[in-house]
């Protein structure tokens, strides 16, 4: 599989900026099941999972 781009994902910029957008909402129900993002969240180190999980109110 190819590396995850979710760090410049455009859709994630979307939800950054305006989380209650149809597109930002979309992007924040796809990563509930997406393998790239699950790919990338195992890429990064746990400071950054945990900035990541605050950031986006995730689950562990």
């Amino acid at each position: 599989m190819a590396e995850p781009k979710c760090a410049t994902c455009p859709w994630r910029a979307r939800y950054d900026r305006a989380p209650k957008s149809i597109l930002g909402r979309i992007w924040r129900w796809h990563i509930g099941f997406c393998p790239g993002w699950k790919a990338y969240m195992k890429s990064l180190s746990e400071p950054e999972r945990e900035k990541l999980r605050a950031q986006y109110n995730l689950k562990k």
